[in-house]
């Protein structure tokens, strides 16, 4: 049991002893700080710790209230430390100095008999280097004193029991930059920052000096090897000590921080205190200079203001014709879009394709994150036409549709604004290397599926007209936060009256999308949507895009790739192999199938929309029989897929058409 006590109890004082020597403390400023404070040491208001004021021959003390164990109870040996203060010192009799002040490590916070000016009220004339003194000090002094061989009156110095520096050097600190030394003048008034450092297993003390503005240099000011045992007695105590020599003289320190066995935590400057001005006020030249600057001035920032509103203006100047007069609630202020785009910079680029470039960006106004698309157009007829669609898209309002917010129209170039996405679009997902970490599962591609099998319904027979999107792709389906997908980017559509015929003869859209038969007639109807969205369908499931140009002959059209392996029953061949094995069979086979239906070449073969949304949800089967037509296996017709031509049999084409109307 009393084996079990000992053994806590060295456990314990292990602990305690740890926790002693390896204390710190920083202070960004002295406000409420318990310091040691004698002669004419003093905490200002501000925080900023004064050691000397402007009384001549007289001294002051500040050091940390409590002792130090600088000492290692089982080596001997005196432990690592390290501290960094900021300090400035302020004489207005610069041509003869007067003020020095130290750094300072001492058996007592007393100095009795101590003498100010050149002994830094740390000795006097008979006790200043005397071993028994055990003090080690790092001196920054403005007085050249020949009794102590001082260099200059301008100098750093580490001193060990006396005066006389052990190592000294002119105050300047090593530009990492500039590779130089750069000179400093210690009674400028400017703030400066040291740091002392003692590494125990070195034995080797180093002085570090700069400015206040430049980070800590590389290269120390001072560098002594010295083993401190021998001067060092537990315990010690740490702080400041400074004297004056003539009038008018202001020594302070700004912010300290100490640590024992570690690096000492670096000061936060910007909560440091401010310095009194130091030096008489100087004199205005207001009314000989100044005023005479101030009106040229005034003058030349008027011209400017003036030349920066007319340029201003002509840069954002829009031309609203009277026809748009009933569309103004859908446009959008060029200036607004400038604004909320940065001015359309490359770092708010979203994307870029063959109609335009994608911006992201957010209103001024409302503040709203929005994607606009810059789209050139030059046709005044055709530009009339399409703001007029474009207006009435906008009208478009359901949930697996990326909203059309508006429009803006300036000279020759159009701007589609559209709510923004911010997973962006869907091929990133299946294309991009970077977004592997974002692979979408087969749950999430299925749900996607669906949803842009929704928005082509609502395009094509649930709203008050019909609208032709022209351009469904894998790109043009936008991720929401929640992955829903949205099918967006309406620059291409079409839309007519129920129970019309479409009249347009633009062969538009994406290579790889086309339906055949708009190369033959130019005329965009809800099939050629089918088609598309047939090969957005393979797309998804494949991870493939539609044609691969580096592939191999028979597998360079992602639907000839596809048809060619259900003819031989090896359809699963094609699934993306980045889902492995994690996807619902039957649901994948529904989906490839179906985008083989959807791409048919022959238009009448293909379901409409809500035919595609019952098979998708199951309500309805999609049997081989629907799918005979497909078969590659007979050759006495041709058939135009995607650019390629393969040869199919009438009679089998006429079998697939859907059973059950349209």
């Amino acid at each position: 049991m009393f084996v079990k006590f000992v053994v806590l109890f060295l456990l314990l004082w292990g602990s305690i002893a740890s926790q002693l020597n390896d204390i710190g403390f920083t202070y960004n400023g002295f406000g409420g700080v318990n310091m040691g404070l004698d002669g004419l040491a003093q905490i200002t208001d501000n925080g900023l710790l004064l050691l000397v004021n402007t009384t001549k021959q007289q001294m002051g003390h500040a050091f940390y209230p409590h002792p130090l164990h600088f000492m290692s109870s089982s080596t001997g040996s005196v432990f690592s430390f390290s501290t960094t203060f900021v300090f400035a010192m302020f004489t207005q009799f610069t041509s003869i100095g007067g003020t020095a002040m130290a750094f300072v490590m001492a058996p007592s916070k007393k100095f009795p008999g101590a003498s100010p000016a050149g002994y830094i009220g740390l000795f006097n004339i008979t006790t200043v280097g005397n071993s028994s003194n055990h003090v080690i000090a790092v001196e920054m002094d403005t007085i050249k004193s020949p009794e102590f061989n001082d260099i200059d009156g301008n100098h750093v110095g580490i001193d060990i029991n006396d005066l006389k520096s052990a190592q000294s050097a002119p105050a300047s600190y090593f530009s990492d930059q500039e590779n130089r030394y750069v000179n400093l003048t210690l009674f400028s008034g400017q703030a400066m920052q040291l740091w002392v450092e003692y590494s125990g297993p070195q034995k080797q003390l180093n002085v570090t000096l700069a400015s206040i503005d430049v980070p800590k240099p590389t290269i120390p000011l001072l560098s002594l090897n010295i083993d401190l045992s021998p001067i060092v007695v537990d315990p010690m105590f740490v702080g400041f000590s400074s004297a004056t020599h003539t009038f008018d003289v202001h020594n302070y320190v700004l912010g300290w921080s100490f640590k024992m066995n570690g690096k000492a935590k670096e000061l936060t400057l910007s909560q440091l205190p401010k310095l009194p001005r130091f030096g008489p006020k100087k004199k205005s030249k207001m009314f000989s200079v100044g005023v005479p600057v101030i009106v040229v001035t005034l003058l030349l920032v008027f011209i400017f203001i003036i030349q920066f509103i007319v340029k201003t203006k002509k840069k954002f100047a829009e031309v609203l014709e009277d026809w748009e007069s009933e569309y103004r609630p859908h446009r959008f202020k060029y200036r607004d879009l400038y604004i909320a785009t940065k001015g359309f910079k490359n770092n708010e680029l979203l994307g870029t394709g063959g109609f335009g470039r994608v911006y992201r960006g957010v209103l001024p106004r409302s503040k709203a994150e929005v994607a606009v698309k810059r789209v050139s157009y030059n046709s005044t007829q055709g530009e009339r036409e399409f703001v007029a669609e474009i207006v009435s898209i906008g009208k478009l309002r359901n949930r697996n549709i990326v909203p059309l917010l508006g429009y803006c129209r300036r000279k020759g170039e159009l701007f589609l604004v559209y709510d923004f996405m911010p997973n962006g679009s869907l091929d990133k997902f299946l294309f991009d290397q970077t977004t592997i970490g974002k692979m979408l599962n087969w749950n999430q591609r299925f749900r996607i599926i669906k949803s842009v099998a929704a928005a082509l319904l609502y395009l094509h027979e649930e709203w008050e007209k019909i609208v032709v999107h022209r351009d469904v792709k894998s790109s043009n389906v936008l991720i929401d936060k929640e992955f829903n997908g949205r099918l967006g980017d309406f620059g291409l559509a079409r839309l007519y009256d129920h129970g019309t015929v479409p009249q347009t003869t633009h062969v538009m859209g994406t290579l790889g999308y086309l339906a055949p038969e708009l190369c033959r007639n130019g005329k965009a109807n809800p099939s050629v949507d089918v088609f598309a969205f047939g090969i957005f369908l393979l797309e998804v499931a494949c991870g493939r895009r539609p044609i691969e140009p580096q592939a191999s002959k028979e597998c360079v059209l992602l639907v000839d790739w596809v048809l060619s392996s259900w003819g031989k029953g090896m359809i699963l061949d094609t699934v993306d192999r980045k889902l492995g094995m994690n996807y619902e069979v039957e649901e994948i086979e529904l989906v490839l199938k179906l985008g083989l239906l959807c791409s048919h070449s022959i238009p009448n073969a293909r379901p409409y929309m809500r035919q595609v949304v019952r098979y998708l949800e199951g309500e309805v089967p999609l049997s081989d029989i629907t799918l005979l037509g497909l078969s590659t296996t007979t050759n006495d017709k041709t058939l135009v897929s995607l650019g390629s031509t393969v040869t199919r049999s009438s009679s089998v084409v006429a079998e697939s058409v859907l059973s059950g109307g349209r």
